[in-house]
């Protein structure tokens, strides 16, 4: 792993963005490189471009997050979306509430300065935006959960939940969505969701993310 990222930058790379199943992977290697690393998620550990493409969009739409409640619903223990979002959600004074079966709930995420629900109903109305996070069943060992339509009948976003929430509340979801899962296809195209303005956002916000990587690289290289 580290002789190939080695490889790599003897090529002339000025950054180099890596995915690796294990958690810590791209921190072991910036460690051992010269060019910059971006993480671009590790294991269940962390996606901090998701993270800040999550709350630009919710910055976009809602400006300051000082006050603001945003609930992560689904699969948090699998999610390395849902860390980054709770290290800059609350970094931002946000509330952050998780959301889920008890089955896909770390214990002691409380520790980490968020509320824990258990019914998705309780929190609807507190809600200035829901994140829904997919069930990642490719990481899953064993049955979290009786069935996929119990799941989506007591934790899926659907046009009746959408009506008891708050009348602008905004619908995330980093995606892959699972549809008819984490949330009904009226629910994912509706004006509630903000899913493709995620995806848009991201580009921009992975590209401002490179270019300071870059700056920063050229800078150390100027100093040394």
């Amino acid at each position: 792993f580290i002789d190939t990222a080695l490889t790599i930058q003897a090529m002339g790379v000025d950054l180099m963005v890596v995915r690796h199943s294990s958690p810590g992977a791209p921190h072991l290697l910036a460690r051992h490189l010269d060019c910059g690393v971006l993480n671009a998620g590790d294991g269940t550990h962390e996606h901090p471009t998701q993270g800040l493409l999550d709350i630009f969009t919710i910055r976009e739409r809602l400006g300051n997050l000082a006050g603001k409640t945003v609930t992560l619903v689904g699969d948090i223990k699998h999610s390395r979306v849902a860390r980054s979002n709770i290290w800059g959600l609350t970094k931002l004074g946000a509330k952050v509430i998780v959301c889920g079966p008890a089955t896909l709930i770390p214990p002691g995420i409380e520790k980490l300065g968020v509320a824990v629900a258990h019914r998705f109903d309780d929190v609807l109305d507190q809600s200035d935006v829901i994140n829904l996070l997919r069930v990642q069943f490719e990481r899953q060992r064993g049955a979290f959960f009786p069935s996929i339509a119990e799941y989506a009948h007591l934790f899926g976003m659907n046009r009746e939940r959408l009506n008891r929430a708050k009348e602008d509340v905004l619908v995330l979801a980093p995606g892959p969505i699972n549809r008819g899962v984490e949330l009904t296809p009226d629910v994912a195209d509706g004006s509630h969701s903000q899913i493709l303005h995620q995806v848009t956002n991201g580009l921009f916000v992975r590209m401002a993310c490179l270019n300071l990587l870059a700056r920063l690289h050229k800078a150390r290289s100027v100093e040394v």
